[in-house]
C-alpha cells in the first residue's frame, strides 16, 4: 500500500462490516520520523458541527483499513 497522503483526500470511505459509507477522507495522520501513516481521518456524521468543531471526526487505524482502491477505501471498523 504504497500511497501518499494526498492521494487519500479523493477516496470515500466504506466500513465493510455494516456496509456504510462513513464519507470522504479529510486528513491523514503520519509517524513523521518514518513518513508512514498511521490513520486516516473521516468527518463524522453531523456535517454542520463538523465544520465548527473536529470532535466528531472518525479516526481511522491503519491496522483497519482492508483494501485501497481506485474510488474507495474499504475499513473495518
Amino acid at each position: 500500500m504504497g500511497q501518499k497522503g494526498m492521494d487519500f483526500k479523493r477516496k470515500e470511505v466504506i466500513n465493510i462490516r455494516d456496509g456504510k459509507r462513513l464519507g470522504f477522507v479529510q486528513d491523514v495522520c503520519a509517524d513523521l520520523e518514518t513518513g508512514t501513516i498511521t490513520s486516516i481521518i473521516v468527518p463524522g456524521s453531523n456535517k454542520f458541527l463538523s465544520m465548527i468543531s473536529s470532535s466528531n471526526d472518525i479516526v481511522i487505524q491503519w491496522q483497519n483499513i482492508k483494501c485501497i482502491g481506485d474510488d474507495v477505501i474499504l475499513v473495518e471498523i
